[in-house]
């Protein structure tokens, strides 16, 4: 009888913390689990296998990389078009994106050379570019006001999930097999694996099924969210974060590898010890995703993403300190990608709630899409500025992470400016 009371009054407060979601979030979000899997096993081991493996420099990996944006801009136009469209729409959108991502590990597994590194990010970038803006409209059209937030939270929670045991899985493989080509061969199944479930569990959202008798034009749509100030000075921010967010996922993994030297050794962190460390990183951000999302929600958006913008600040910082102290490097890069989490977590559920109180209902997909290509100007701008950064001297390479705490400063002041005009 005690038992059975102590497992409602779990049930009940289980039931009062985390509001009520619409299942297909939950559905979409094993979808993302898996693929996210597949992507942990190569987010963070490409730049190492490309510089280390294949003998590129560091910049013509960032360039390449970098080049996915370029389709990536494509796709996130496109993607944003036909996730609104009544003839196509989210599911379709998301069953294409996950098609060509398949397709862009596959020749990305076979790289031998600069020029197929291009090919595999361009087709990676389009597969990319055509799945977020179709994803988020998913999430969007199945919340609602009271609990959009955490909606977004699950979504980002099944992402960091895979991706912490996608780490996990990429260490101990390469640790056994010693080949980084069969993790990228792992990401292609796993982007079937999001396919599979999405044909099978994602219907078509009821936003999309309502016959809209004022539906807007493909160009007028457009030229509407490019009139939106609002979400134009949104934009001009997120720009920032999505900067800081591409140097975790392609600068840190080479600078802890050839420029955070552990003590007594000339060498930096083992691939073990960094996978291990991006583990932590998003096993930290999971732990944290769902208790933040819930203090913040008392926040407006703005003041989330200014809590955001000091928690970056404040990680960058101690990732340039990692590298000048004489001993603790480990505890220091541990610290670092700790802070690091909790402003991601702070960032993306206000970040997307935001977005989708701007949008028009029948405009989701748009308004997402532009949204997506700051993750695509991102990318750009923050993959060849990490490989330019750690072809440097050390002393400039150190340096690096000093400029973007002065960005955070910029960053803020924007925010501050949303704020009022939110507010009017």
């Amino acid at each position: 009888m005690t038992f059975k009371l102590m497992k409602l009054a779990s049930q009940s407060q289980l039931s009062s913390w985390l509001p009520s979601i619409h299942p297909q979030v939950w559905v979409f979000a094993i979808g993302r689990f898996l693929s996210e899997v597949g992507t942990g096993c190569t987010l963070f081991y490409a730049p190492i296998f490309f510089v280390n493996q294949l003998g590129l420099s560091a910049t013509s990996v960032g360039v390449a990389l970098g080049s996915a944006s370029i389709s990536g801009i494509v796709g996130r136009i496109a993607g944003g078009s036909l996730a609104d469209s009544e003839y196509w729409g989210r599911r379709r959108t998301l069953l294409l994106a996950t098609a060509i991502s398949a397709i862009a590990s596959l020749v990305l597994a076979a790289t031998d050379n600069f020029s197929s590194l291009v090919i595999g990010s361009l087709i990676s970038g389009l597969g990319i570019g055509f799945y977020w803006p179709a994803a988020e409209a998913v999430v969007a059209d199945a919340s609602q006001i009271d609990n959009r937030r955490e909606t977004f939270a699950i979504a980002r929670l099944a992402d960091n999930l895979g991706l912490a045991i996608g780490i996990v899985l990429a260490g101990f493989l390469i640790a056994i097999i010693g080949s980084y080509r069969w993790l990228f061969v792992i990401d292609a199944i796993s982007f079937m694996a999001f396919f599979g479930v999405v044909y099978v569990g994602i219907n078509e959202t009821e936003q999309q099924q309502i016959e809209e008798p004022e539906k807007t034009e493909l160009f007028a749509a457009w030229m509407a969210v490019l009139r939106d100030w609002r979400f134009l000075v949104y934009i001009a921010v997120n720009i920032f974060f999505t900067i800081y967010i591409s140097q975790i996922h392609s600068t840190l993994p080479l600078y802890f590898k050839n420029f955070v030297l552990v003590e007594s050794t000339v060498k930096g962190f083992t691939e073990t010890t960094i996978s291990g460390l991006f583990a932590w990183h998003l096993v930290f951000a999971i732990i944290c995703q769902l208790p933040v999302t819930s203090i913040l929600k008392r926040c407006s958006h703005t003041l989330a993403l200014t809590v955001s913008a000091i928690f970056w600040a404040i990680g960058f910082g101690l990732i340039w300190v990692s590298a000048t102290v004489s001993s603790h490097h480990l505890l220091w890069v541990t610290l670092a990608l700790g802070v690091l989490a909790v402003a991601i977590v702070s960032y993306t559920p206000s970040a997307a709630s935001l977005v989708t109180e701007l949008a028009p209902e029948n405009q989701r997909g748009v308004y997402f899409s532009i949204n997506a290509l700051c993750w695509a100007v991102g990318s750009f701008i923050g993959h060849p500025l990490g490989g330019w950064a750690l072809d440097q001297p050390q002393i400039i390479t150190n340096s690096y992470w000093l400029g973007f705490i002065l960005s955070v400063a910029i960053a803020v002041l924007i925010l501050q400016y949303l704020n009022r005009i939110l507010a009017e």
